[in-house]
């Protein structure tokens, strides 16, 4: 049988779950969109934003790969 976990922990090293990875990208988004950032600032955050959005690109694909092996799983059982 499957051990089933369905929680959604860290997503990296640094930690954080996903949802806050989200959440801080809105927040960054946010702040940008705000337009009271310096120009560097803006930059700065851009940047963060983008390594967080690869980190839950990572992550999510990470996950479909699990979900693949356990669709295959269920269809070599079905055999």
């Amino acid at each position: 049988m499957v051990k089933r976990n369905n929680s959604v922990k860290s997503i990296s090293a640094n930690g954080g779950s996903y949802e806050a990875k989200i959440a801080e990208i809105e927040t960054i988004i946010t702040r940008i969109e705000g337009g009271e950032l310096e120009l560097a600032d803006v930059f700065t955050e851009f940047a963060t934003a983008v390594e967080y959005l690869q980190e839950c690109d990572s992550f999510l694909q990470q996950r479909q790969q699990q979900v693949n092996l356990l669709i295959e799983t269920l269809q070599d059982d079905d055999q």
